[in-house]
């Protein structure tokens, strides 16, 4: 079992520690309502160093990235992320990751934790132009600081205009007396915030700088748990659950990120998917009566006949409601429609709905 470079500060914070991806990570603090409400109206941190990190550089750069992602790196400025995924050859996907471009011919790839390997295997089987790899994961920590109180809280640490980060956009600055971290306006959460990427040696002192700053704002260490449940309510895929190596970015509703206007491994299978269509669709779905959906529930039709399953489910601590993704066919993911969940003996209807499930 891995450590991030603070696994000792959750610890003695009182943490709930679990294994996740093979590192051991905090799961909760002080629960998963008080930790998700936090982040919803306050700022709150998360350790999110388990997260991979690969450097791509020189000429060939972009011409690799733009082979083995399915949205267009070309349209990146230095200053710009994207969010993207990386197609495989049987039209799944491999992982979703976010492209930075740190600077011409120089970028970043973020991926999921539990995917590392595999991705760099991926990459590298697919780098036939030279382009320079370098895996940065073990070298460097992830903090997400999130909620509407961010910028607020955190601006005495930078001499940047945090404002002025625009969502999806990042920079490379100054931040709690740390030269050259990257301070990124991203986030799972839908609420806000700043994604900080330093050295491990880095992270502690940037750690606590956060929390002293932000003590007169409510901040909070979060764990995990609010880290689901604050992703599902924006209807944010999570690899492993919503999006695997069988589903491809149009089921899943990323057709926003595949872009046919460049060649990537498998564009021409998946424009034939987008002509003809696709014959089941990722939904977000509601409860109508009490009852929380689990991964893998079934789904069925007024007749019980099964007719998907659920990918993420959880009871919405926004909402106070069971909510939850799943593929149904696409004759039946129109908003509106009825289904309902196999939650033990009980059939519990439901209503499909437009995402995401909190607005804001």
């Amino acid at each position: 079992m891995q450590n991030t470079a603070l696994t000792e500060t959750h610890i003695e914070l009182g943490a709930k520690m679990v294994p996740f991806a093979g590192f051991n990570m905090p799961v909760s603090y002080e629960g998963v309502n008080i930790e998700h409400e936090t982040v919803r109206s306050g700022v709150g941190v998360f350790d999110v160093s388990h997260m991979g990190e690969f450097l791509i550089t020189g000429p060939n750069a972009l011409e690799l990235i733009q082979k083995v992602t399915t949205n267009d790196a070309s349209k990146l400025v230095v200053g710009k992320a994207q969010y993207s995924c990386f197609p495989n050859e049987k039209g799944g996907i491999v992982d979703d990751l976010i492209v930075y471009k740190i600077d011409e011919e120089k970028y970043l790839l973020v991926v999921n934790a539990s995917n590392i390997q595999k991705d760099w295997d991926w990459i590298s089987s697919q780098n036939s132009m030279n382009a320079d790899m370098r895996d940065l994961s073990d070298q460097y920590s992830l903090l997400a600081i999130q909620g509407p109180k961010a910028i607020e809280a955190l601006q005495k640490l930078t001499s940047v205009d945090l404002n002025e980060i625009k969502f999806y956009n990042f920079k490379v600055a100054d931040f709690a007396g740390i030269e050259n971290v990257i301070i990124s306006a991203t986030g799972y959460t839908g609420s806000g915030g700043f994604e900080i990427y330093c050295k491990n040696s880095e992270v502690k002192q940037i750690w606590d700088k956060v929390f002293e700053v932000g003590a007169s704002f409510g901040i909070k260490p979060i764990g995990l748990a609010a880290r689901d449940t604050l992703r599902l309510e924006m209807g944010y895929c999570l690899y492993g659950n919503d999006i695997n190596d069988t589903t491809s970015p149009l089921e899943a509703g990323l057709g926003w990120i595949t872009k046919f206007s460049k060649d990537f491994i498998n564009s021409e299978a998946l424009a034939i998917q987008k002509e003809q269509g696709v014959k089941r669709k990722l939904v977000g779905f509601e409860l109508d009566e009490r009852g929380v959906p689990r991964k893998d529930y079934l789904i069925v039709d007024e007749d019980q006949n099964e007719i998907g399953v659920v990918t993420s489910g959880t009871m919405s601590p926004s909402l106070g409601k069971g909510i939850g993704l799943g593929y149904v066919p696409t004759s039946l993911a129109a908003p509106g429609n009825k289904v309902y969940i196999q939650i033990r003996k009980k059939v519990i209807p439901a209503t499909i709905v437009k995402l995401p499930f909190y607005k804001g």
